[in-house]
């Protein structure tokens, strides 16, 4: 089962890494995830994002925060969509406790 939050936008909008780290994983190897970036921040951290139009980073890349690493693509129903999810220690978070507030 997978945990994270679904952010809505447009085809194509840039999908920015959360923060600094480096690519462990970009593909469409796991069902369900369409094309998907994994980051590693550190030891405790990392940040998936999946359904991707387009991964612009490849892994074993060292990534700044902010930096635009995909472009967003759809989900299953067609409806534009990025899957965001963070994990501790392997364990999935509320990414919304962690994000900046606008």
């Amino acid at each position: 089962m997978r945990n994270g939050i679904k952010i809505a936008g447009r085809n194509g909008l840039p999908i920015k890494a959360a923060e600094a780290g480096k690519v462990v994983y970009s593909g469409s190897g796991l069902i369900g995830y369409g094309q998907l970036i994994i980051v590693k921040h550190n030891d405790n951290y990392l940040s998936a994002y999946g359904h991707n139009r387009s991964i612009l980073v490849k892994e074993g890349d060292q990534v700044t925060k902010g930096q635009d690493i995909a472009e967003m693509g759809t989900a299953n129903n067609g409806n534009p969509l990025l899957h965001f999810e963070i994990r501790r220690d392997g364990k999935p978070v509320d990414p919304l406790g962690l994000l900046p507030r606008r």
